[in-house]
C-alpha cells in the first residue's frame, strides 16, 4: 500500500509539472511583469540537474537532439500572448532565453548563472502556469507520444524534483520505494505515472506492432506503466483529443 501510495505521489508529480516551484522573487519588477509577484521559478542548479539527466539516459530518446521544455497553463487559465522566461541570479545578472512559436525553449548551460546562484523565471504565477521538460521525438503527429520518450521526461523531471526537494524527503521516497530510481521501479502490478496530454482527452491507447492496451485517461492526462519492460521504447501511445470545453454562456 504504501508503495502504491509513492507510485501516485509520482504520478502527480509529472502531471503537475514536474518540481514543485519555489516561491520567490517578491519585488514587483524583478522580471518586469507588472507587478506579478511569486512567479513560477526553479533554481538554475536543478535545471542543470535535468539536463545531465537527459544526457545520461538520452539512448531512450536518441533522435531527440536537446531537451527542452515547455510553458503549460493550469487550471484554464490560457497561455498568456507574450510569456517571457529568463535566468536571473544575483547582481544583476539575467539571461533572456527564447521561445518557439509552441511556447518551448531550450536552456544552456552557463557557468556565469551558476556563479549567480541563478532561477529559471517565468513571468507569470507559479499558481496558473507550469515550467516543465518537454523530450519528443521528431515527426510523430501532436496526438502520438513514444514511450521512449516519456520514460526520458519522466527521468528529468525526477532529477530537477529530487534537486529542489529537501534530502529527507528524496530519503523518504527513495525508503517506501526500496530503490533511487523513482521512474523504474518494479511491482507484481507495475505502476503507472502520469503525464499532461496538453488538451482535453477522450482515451489513450498504447500500441506496438499487432498489440495495444487501452490507457487511463483523465480530462487532460493519461497513465501508463514506464517500468513495464514487455513494452519497448518505440511503443506509441495515442491519444484521441476531445473538443475543448465551450466558455460560460456559449452554447
Amino acid at each position: 500500500m504504501r508503495r502504491a501510495l509513492a507510485a501516485g505521489a509520482l504520478g502527480a508529480l509529472l502531471v503537475c509539472g514536474g518540481a514543485a516551484a519555489v516561491p520567490g522573487l517578491d519585488e514587483p519588477d524583478a522580471i518586469q511583469v507588472n507587478g506579478i509577484r511569486k512567479p513560477e521559478v526553479h533554481k538554475y542548479k536543478a535545471i542543470l540537474a535535468g539536463l545531465d539527466s537527459f544526457d545520461k539516459h538520452h539512448a531512450l530518446a536518441p533522435d531527440v537532439p536537446a531537451l527542452r521544455f515547455r510553458i503549460r497553463a493550469l487550471r484554464g487559465a490560457g497561455m498568456p500572448e507574450q510569456p517571457r522566461v529568463r535566468i536571473e541570479g544575483e547582481d544583476g545578472f539575467v539571461l533572456p532565453l527564447a521561445l518557439d512559436a509552441a511556447n518551448r525553449f531550450t536552456v544552456p548551460r552557463s557557468e556565469a548563472a551558476v556563479d549567480a546562484d541563478g532561477e529559471l523565471a517565468l513571468n507569470q504565477k507559479h499558481r496558473f502556469y507550469r515550467v516543465e521538460p518537454d523530450v519528443r521525438t521528431p515527426g510523430l503527429p501532436d496526438n502520438v507520444r513514444r514511450l521512449g520518450d516519456l520514460r526520458l521526461e519522466c527521468r528529468v523531471t525526477v532529477a530537477i524534483a529530487k534537486e529542489e526537494m529537501s534530502l529527507l524527503w528524496v530519503l523518504a521516497i527513495n525508503g517506501v520505494l526500496r530503490t533511487r530510481d523513482w521512474c523504474g521501479f518494479t511491482l507484481e502490478d507495475p505502476p503507472k505515472v502520469g503525464f499532461d496530454a496538453g488538451a482535453p482527452i477522450v482515451a489513450a491507447t498504447l500500441r506496438e506492432g499487432e498489440r495495444s492496451q487501452p490507457l487511463e485517461a483523465r480530462k487532460t492526462s493519461f497513465d501508463v506503466a514506464l517500468s513495464d519492460a514487455s513494452w519497448s521504447d518505440e511503443a506509441l501511445v495515442e491519444l484521441e483529443f476531445g473538443a475543448p470545453a465551450a466558455p460560460a454562456g456559449v452554447p
